[in-house]
């Protein structure tokens, strides 16, 4: 399959160009909950309104991201694996995933008069500048991995 896909003219330029949708999109779905967070975003919407608007959506883009992130790292594994900056990007991935699942979603759905609003800020501003750390890393495999 690998070998394949490494061989197509087209397969690897298509898969690349619906992955990077499916990033655009799944960040874009962080970032305007994130915006929220830090009170820059659409302030007429709760967040927990705007958490709960973009969960499909970040599900969906997520998926996508990763069915069309496995035939990339497995046409070149061997290269990827001696990365480290893709190794980099993993554990940032990894990291901003777990955050994402568990303390942001917590806040973003949470009741406005819960929390001060400090703690929203604060991981909104954790939240974006992890998924933009991610999202820079994995161009930077591109030209440096």
């Amino acid at each position: 399959m690998s070998q394949a896909y490494r061989d197509s003219t087209y397969l690897f330029a298509v898969t690349q160009a619906l992955h990077v949708l499916a990033v655009t999109v799944f960040v874009g779905a962080i970032a305007i909950g994130d915006l929220r967070l830090l009170e820059w975003g659409p302030v007429g919407q709760s967040c927990a309104s705007i958490a709960r608007s973009a969960h499909r959506v970040l599900l969906w883009a997520g998926l996508a991201v990763l069915v069309t992130g496995i035939p990339q790292f497995t046409a070149n594994a061997l290269s990827y694996h001696r990365s480290a900056l893709f190794m980099f990007k993993m554990y940032l991935l990894a990291a901003a995933l777990v955050f994402t699942a568990t303390l942001r979603w917590r806040v973003a759905v949470a009741d406005e008069g819960r929390l001060p609003s400090w703690v929203r800020k604060v991981v909104g501003a954790v939240s974006l500048a992890l998924w933009v750390a991610v999202t820079i890393s994995g161009r930077l495999i591109t030209y440096y991995g």
